[in-house]
C-alpha cells in the first residue's frame, strides 16, 4: 500500500531560527523554510523535516545519524564550529574525553542540536 511512497522522517525542535543557523551554519546543511517549517535536503535525495513545537521534549534517542569517514576528524572540525560532545561513562557505553566511543560496533560520537535532540557522526568503512 505505501511501497511507493516517498517517506521521510520529522522531529521538532522549540526554536526554529536557533535550528535553521545550527543545521545549515554550524553542521553545513541544506536548508530551506517555509510556512514556518525547515526541511534538511541530505545527501541521497533524503529529506528531513523539522517542525516548532511549543512543548518541544527532546528526544531520548538518536534521532539522526551522519555516516562519515572519520569521526576523530568530523569530532575535531565540529569541536571548532562550537559543538559539544556528549561524555558517557555507562557499563557498557564509555567514551573517551573528546566523546567518541570506540567500544564495539562502529566508532560513534553522539551530541545535541539547540532544542537537545541527539544525533551522531558514525564511521562507516
Amino acid at each position: 500500500m505505501l511501497e511507493n511512497s516517498k517517506a521521510f522522517s520529522g522531529f521538532s525542535v522549540n526554536d526554529i531560527q536557533k535550528a535553521k543557523e545550527f543545521y545549515s551554519r554550524t553542521l553545513g546543511l541544506e536548508v530551506s523554510e517555509s510556512n514556518g517549517l525547515l526541511k534538511l535536503q541530505l545527501a541521497g535525495d533524503t529529506t528531513v523535516l523539522i517542525y516548532p513545537k511549543p512543548n518541544h521534549l527532546p528526544a531520548s534517542f538518536t534521532i539522526l545519524n551522519f555516516p562519515v569517514d572519520s569521526v576523530d576528524k568530523t569530532v575535531d572540525e565540529l569541536t571548532k564550529r562550537g559543538v559539544r560532545f556528549e561524555i558517557y561513562s555507562e557499563p557498557g557505553l564509555k567514551t573517551d574525553e573528546r566523546g567518541i566511543f570506540r567500544g564495539g560496533g562502529p566508532v560513534i560520537a553522539w551530541f545535541k542540536d539547540p532544542a537537545g535532540n541527539i544525533l551522531s557522526v558514525l564511521e562507516q568503512k
